[in-house]
């Protein structure tokens, strides 16, 4: 049995990766197991790509082999395999939306779960679906039956298991808040055990198991909350200066019902974004998801703070499209405007409104993308990359103007990581699931 190192990496050789692909062509088939240059490769990438810090450190891991289980039944038979020979499981989905949490830090093995994708059932209050089911996926399933999810991330093609464990907002978090508060009605999850099956936990024991980055237990399966259907429309404004779209951001925090997504951006990033003649060069946009009924009330908003509405459109595709325009996309679409210049950091509180000159004065460049979210503003503050000194330097500030800082430059567990790691230490006792996710 292996024991993990002061570093946190697993006591695992080659000879112990040989034995387990051995086993894993045993369970799946030689076609679901990848020893390939190009799939260790791939399985070796993430969204760590948009920090230049982490950047710099790449490579951040690479895998010794990956395996594709085509049914939730092989994944308990996979863990036990990786548990007997004391081989590490990073257990990925489409690896966008981290920034190096699902790159294995150590090696071992990766666990592909994109094939288990069935959707099993939507109910008026639920839909419950395999992990590797697209988000976008179980967004069109509850509309064919008359229902909405609570939410979705911003990458739409994510996974439903990615999302829970890496993921934690979205459109809809406006109403609902983070993927941890009531989504989750319950988790087919795998532990790390000598004896892994596939264990059934529901209601507030489940809730323990979300945004875990995969360190405590890997899901297989979710079923997660749904609501009545509205009719949703997409929104677009623009306005001659970011200073007059974000105060009418905050405005629109406030109609009944509440906006499903609410974005707006500065010119120069506005410009960056894919070519709509609903996002006019040279203005600032605000987009927005808005109930039907409020969409009058929306126009007078955005009119008296001096914008004009651009466009109103209906349908699934037009709400989709706005929420792969939000959070952490526009910095995306920045930086591959502008490669090599901006980095960018997780924001949240009012004063992103109230003290925005303030606020982007903290970097140099400063210019933030605003989310309305839950009970508070939220966004991504983007600024000239000098060097991580300044990145950091700048966080006391942002910190004594009123602002809660998260950092996307690291890949360890940073959110309420002691009762993660006491979790952890039940789930997965020879720390084999995705080691090295402590802060030193």
């Amino acid at each position: 049995m292996s024991a993990p190192s002061d570093s946190g990496r697993p006591d695992f050789g080659p000879s112990d990766v040989d034995a387990l692909i051995d086993d894993l062509v045993r369970i799946l088939g030689p076609r679901g197991v990848g020893t390939q240059p190009r799939t260790l490769a791939r399985a070796s990438r993430d969204g760590s790509g948009m920090s230049p810090i982490l950047t710099a450190q790449h490579p951040l891991g690479r895998p010794d082999v990956v395996c594709f289980p085509t049914t939730v039944e092989q994944v308990p038979a996979v863990v036990r395999a990786a548990v007997r020979h004391g081989v590490p499981i990073t257990t990925r989905g489409k690896g966008t939306g981290n920034y190096g949490q699902v790159i294995p830090r150590f090696g071992g093995l990766v666990m592909d779960m994109t094939s288990l994708r069935r959707i099993v059932e939507v109910t008026d209050r639920t839909v419950t679906a395999e992990a590797g089911t697209r988000m976008i996926a179980l967004e069109q399933a509850a509309w064919e039956h008359g229902r909405q999810l609570w939410m979705y991330p911003s990458t739409v093609q994510s996974t439903l298991g990615g999302f829970l464990s890496g993921g934690s907002a979205g459109t809809g978090s406006i109403v609902h808040g983070r993927n941890h508060m009531g989504f989750v009605e319950s988790l087919d999850v795998v532990f790390a055990h000598a004896d892994a099956e596939i264990v059934h936990v529901s209601g507030p024991d489940a809730q323990p198991l979300v945004h875990t980055y995969g360190v405590a237990g890997i899901v297989v399966r979710a079923t997660v909350r749904v609501e009545p259907l509205q009719p949703w429309r997409s929104v677009y404004a623009s306005f001659r200066s970011h200073h007059e779209a974000f105060p009418a951001a905050w405005e629109l925090r406030n109609l009944d019902p509440m906006p499903r997504l609410c974005s707006a951006d500065t010119a120069t990033v506005s410009a960056t974004l894919p070519p709509d003649e609903a996002i006019p060069r040279g203005r600032s946009s605000l987009r927005g998801i808005f109930d039907a009924t409020t969409v009058d009330t929306v126009a007078a908003v955005v009119e008296a703070g001096g914008g004009r509405v651009e466009a109103v459109r209906e349908g699934l595709p037009g709400t989709v499209r706005l929420s792969t325009l939000s959070y952490n996309h526009p910095t995306w679409w920045l930086q591959k405007a502008v490669p090599d210049r901006y980095f960018h950091m997780e924001v949240q509180g009012d004063a992103l409104v109230h003290r925005l000159s303030a606020v982007e004065n903290v970097y140099e460049g400063g210019m933030l993308h605003l989310e309305v979210g839950y009970q508070s503003m939220a966004g991504m503050l983007n600024g000239v990359y000098r060097g991580p000194e300044d990145v950091f330097a700048g966080v006391p500030k942002l910190e004594k103007l009123g602002v809660r800082v998260h950092s996307p430059h690291q890949s360890y567990v940073d959110l309420d990581a002691d009762r993660i790691k006491a979790l952890a230490g039940q789930t997965d006792p020879q720390g084999l699931l995705n080691p090295g996710r402590w802060i030193p």
